[in-house]
């Protein structure tokens, strides 16, 4: 992939979000792509409609894409996401060895990578992964400030 087609499937995680928003969701988006640019899987938050902590979009889209795959190892996909996972979505991507992530916002106060828990390049952890961040950062930024700002009234 290059980043013309990161930039168009960061679009279709933007498209996620924009559904989670819709629904009252923080708006974060993602979808897993194959090698071949067919999307496997996509998925926005859910934590307020599922009353669930862990309905993060990541993770909701790990287990949507192992189930259309019929296994829990995603070593072929690589996973759009409009903001930086946290550590534990980061930690279920090592688990569910996927070969790359591609990134929209950086979280200062979230994100894995931005707390410094490098999951991804931990060799003590039995799968490694690249990492790309800021693909569309001002559009995945924007919706998030929007958000906000609205819920703040």
């Amino acid at each position: 992939m290059n980043f013309e087609s990161d930039k168009q499937f960061m679009e279709k995680a933007l498209q996620q979000a924009q559904r989670a928003y819709q629904q009252a969701e923080v708006p974060v988006g993602a979808i897993a792509v194959d090698m071949n640019g067919k999307v496997i899987a996509s998925a926005f938050n859910e934590k307020e409609i599922s009353l669930d902590p862990c309905a993060h979009s990541e993770v909701l889209l790990l287990k949507r894409a192992a189930k259309n795959l019929q296994s829990w190892r995603l070593t072929d996909l690589s996973v759009y996401v409009t903001l930086e996972p946290c550590p534990m979505c980061l930690a279920a991507m090592v688990q569910a060895r996927i070969k790359n992530l591609i990134f929209g916002a950086y979280d200062a106060k979230g994100g894995a990578l931005s707390l410094g828990y490098w999951l991804h390049e931990d060799s003590r952890l039995n799968h490694g992964f690249s990492v790309r961040g800021g693909v569309l950062a001002g559009p995945c930024s924007l919706i998030l400030k929007d958000f906000f700002k609205a819920r703040r009234g």
